[in-house]
């Protein structure tokens, strides 16, 4: 599903590499544990395991296509085939409904729209009484709901469609211990169910038991092993 070789990337401006990853492989359906400390270049690597960033050198292939071969447009139009993503601060679409806000990667991608079992409105109905959110909200601005509510619309908004890849990037971390537990077994239930790989950032280890593998950022990074 995934796979780095002999990656290095750079920020522009920067002297020195951010990340420099050798070998990084993940088969599909598999779930990926990666922590580390703020800072530590987490988010950058979920960048370029989406293809937002693209690789200064060597290899980030997604479905054995690399993502730097691609123009900006076409990167753009396969993310939206084959990639959802919860962000950290939900990135909902505050005037939307939040049906509309799930149903945006089906606007954007004929793929996850044909994917949808029945319609996309249905499988959108479907994912929002999955994770347990009223009826009565689904017509509201998001910007009205709570901030667990946000977070549930958003991981349905990254679920609908059955992409290949679910990248969460600290999607927990805005959660009480109840809502986050909740959260966990919904994600990892949807991505069970479609057979999607899931790469999970956190910093919060005691998540970790639930995954089918863990990595250490820093571990993994050979750039965080230079000395300034």
């Amino acid at each position: 599903m995934l796979e780095i070789q002999d990656l290095r990337y750079r920020w522009r401006g920067a002297s020195a590499d951010a990340l420099v990853i050798p070998r990084l492989s993940l088969a599909a359906g598999r779930t990926l544990f990666l922590h580390g400390p703020s800072g530590c270049g987490k988010s950058t690597l979920l960048g370029l395991l989406a293809g937002v960033l693209v690789a200064g050198a060597g290899r980030v292939s997604l479905l054995g296509q690399d993502w730097g071969a691609l123009s900006g447009a076409r990167r753009d139009a396969r993310r939206a085939d084959h990639v959802g993503v919860v962000f950290q601060q939900f990135n909902l679409l505050p005037y939307l409904s939040v049906l509309d806000n799930v149903l945006l990667p089906c606007r954007f991608s004929a793929s996850r729209a044909g994917r949808c079992a029945g319609s996309p409105a249905a499988a959108a109905r479907r994912l929002l009484q999955r994770v347990a959110l009223p009826e009565g909200a689904w017509g509201r601005p998001a910007a009205m709901l709570s901030v667990g509510q946000q977070q549930r619309v958003a991981a349905a908004r990254a679920l609908i469609g059955q992409p290949e890849l679910v990248i969460a990037d600290e999607p927990t971390s805005a959660l009480d211990a109840a809502l986050r537990d909740d959260f966990m077994a919904l994600l990892l239930g949807e991505c069970q169910d479609s057979g999607a790989t899931l790469v999970f950032v956190s910093h919060d280890e005691r998540l970790a038991a639930r995954f089918d593998e863990r990595l250490s950022l820093p571990d993994l990074n050979q750039a965080a092993r230079v000395p300034a």
